[in-house]
């Protein structure tokens, strides 16, 4: 079987030659680790770890253009900076990544904030797709990997915009804008989306979200029901018109109660299912069977750990990666605790499913 061929049967159950490689890849400094312990530096990491091919169509929903990025203050410790999305953050000049900054402003705080937002958020315009688009959908017409299209953010962009604290209040004392904010960005991926997804046979659609934390959703199921469903369903609507009938959702945290909403949505493969935020990938198959498509589910913190544990590990999910339905990964981005030694390891027992 080629690639996609491959994830087409896993994401189905259908019968498959052995399992989809593809997860969330190391940090920056997790490859630096790596390659002074080892690694090649002359062949991607692809195709060290033996991973299938598998990539999304360029499309731009986000803000465009961007703010400008640049440093706006900066002394032998810290710099402050201003990021692409018009978050002004600080960080200490000597932490490690993946550090976390302190978030000293955002940009959207107003309704007249919003107003200049929306600019950014033109449908039309002109780089919203790939140049030379209609050279390079015929090119994807006899691929042999899957593809997939970007669909978006209802809650994790008006969170990155706002921040956690200012989003989440406004629920309660404008809830009216938040509707406003989440319908405007639902009919802005429609718009553009609608230009892309009937022109070529796309495999997936990908969302990201970010809305947990280590023990439940950051805005209650009830809120995500009012502001987020409806307008989750006009994408999935457009995206099911276009055939795409698995819509992948990446959301860190505990999910637990945010998964039947997404489901009742159309959105069936979620990941990377954070085991220290109480994520079980075997029990989830257990409690929602076949409806629901995994990705990750790896601890990293395993992974970190001994080669013994690495193999209890995964022969415990021995089932789903027999089954299908299941695209075997870590729980997250790779930290740099993990030595190269490990890794190849844990590739190495996956791969031989």
């Amino acid at each position: 079987m080629n690639s996609r061929e491959r994830y087409r049967a896993v994401m189905h159950y259908r019968k498959f030659d052995r399992v989809f490689r593809h997860e969330m890849g190391p940090y920056p400094e997790t490859v630096k680790r790596w390659k002074a312990e080892g690694m090649p530096t002359d062949e991607h990491l692809a195709t060290l770890a033996g991973y299938d091919r598998f990539e999304t169509v360029g499309i731009n929903l986000s803000l465009f253009p961007g703010f400008d990025e640049e440093t706006l203050q900066e002394d032998a410790q810290y710099r402050v900076y201003r990021t692409g999305d018009g978050v002004v953050k600080k960080i200490r000049k000597d932490a490690v990544y993946p550090a976390m900054p302190q978030y000293v402003r955002f940009p959207l705080l107003t309704r007249d904030d919003w107003k200049e937002f929306k600019k950014k958020l033109n449908s039309e315009s002109p780089a919203r797709l790939p140049a030379h688009w209609d050279s390079i959908r015929k090119q994807y017409k006899n691929r042999d990997f899957p593809l997939g299209v970007s669909a978006g953010s209802m809650f994790g962009w008006l969170r990155n915009w706002m921040g956690v604290e200012h989003v989440t209040v406004m629920l309660y004392d404008d809830p009216k804008w938040i509707h406003e904010m989440m319908e405007y960005l639902a009919d802005h991926f429609v718009a553009v989306l609608k230009k892309v997804v009937f022109d070529v046979d796309f495999d997936f659609a990908v969302m990201w979200e970010d809305m947990a934390y280590k023990t439940g959703s950051l805005i209650s199921p009830k809120h995500v029901r009012e502001f987020m469903v409806p307008n989750y369903k006009k994408v999935t609507a457009l995206l099911h018109k276009a055939g795409i009938d698995t819509i992948m959702l990446d959301s860190d945290g505990n999910v637990d109660e945010l998964i039947p909403l997404w489901l009742e949505c159309g959105i069936n493969y979620i990941y990377p299912f954070e085991v220290a935020a109480g994520m079980d990938v075997v029990q989830l198959r257990k409690k929602y069977g076949k409806a629901l498509i995994m990705g990750g589910g790896m601890d990293k913190r395993i992974m970190a750990s001994d080669k013994r544990a690495i193999r209890k590990m995964i022969m415990e999910k021995k089932s789903l990666l027999e089954e299908g339905g299941y695209v075997p990964g870590c729980d997250h981005a790779m930290p740099p605790d993990i030595s190269w030694e490990n890794f190849v390891h844990y590739r190495k027992l996956l791969n031989e499913f």
